[in-house]
């Protein structure tokens, strides 16, 4: 008869790497204000926010959406932005928006998209989705969207829109026997009926 006897095998997990994307801080349940040089800027109130400077670049995370207040010196409300889900990443200074992008501003302007970036070093947002921008005067949707950080300027591209006739100039480009007139007066023609 033998007997043998064999070591037992000990499992370990191998070692967290200190650069391995783990968040320094998750908080829950968040309602705060943001400073720039002392002066309150936005109120952040979300669900959950990590911030994680292991990642390249390091980024804020808030995945389980983000509503933005925006104020003025004087602490009056901007505009208010939300977010399904939303990146800040703090060396680049850029807020990345992801799922139900929302901003209402105090000048009745709406935006919504799928998408929006928004560098605080060039004062700019952008979209390279389809956006919808609509103000008490028109409404524009069109697939690549840049603006100020106040939207006040702002420029749409591959655009659909709907003016009021005032916004129209008075002298068209067209001939001048009134034919621009009529184009715009007159009610839009009927599609014609598919036929098989």
């Amino acid at each position: 008869m033998t007997i043998s006897c064999s070591q037992e095998k000990e499992h370990t997990a191998p070692a967290i790497n200190p650069k391995d994307s783990v968040a320094v801080m998750t908080t829950y349940g968040v309602n705060t204000l943001i400073s720039d040089s002392g002066v309150i800027k936005y109120r952040i109130i979300t669900e959950q926010w990590e911030v994680n400077p292991n990642t390249n670049p390091s980024k804020w995370l808030f995945t389980k959406g983000l509503h933005l207040q925006q104020f003025d010196q004087k602490l009056h409300v901007q505009a208010h932005i939300e977010a399904d889900t939303a990146y800040y990443y703090d060396t680049k200074r850029l807020w990345e928006l992801r799922g139900r992008v929302r901003i209402h501003t105090k000048n009745q302007l709406q935006f919504k998209s799928e998408e929006l970036f928004w560098d605080e070093n060039q004062h700019q947002l952008y979209s390279n989705k389809f956006s919808q921008l609509n103000t008490p005067e028109r409404q524009l949707q069109g697939t690549h969207f840049v603006s100020n950080e106040q939207m006040t300027k702002y420029h749409v591209t591959n655009t659909k829109a709907a003016f009021e006739r005032g916004d129209i100039d008075s002298k068209p480009a067209v001939p001048e026997d009134g034919s621009a007139e009529e184009m715009i007066s007159r009610p839009p023609k009927q599609p014609m009926p598919l036929t098989r």
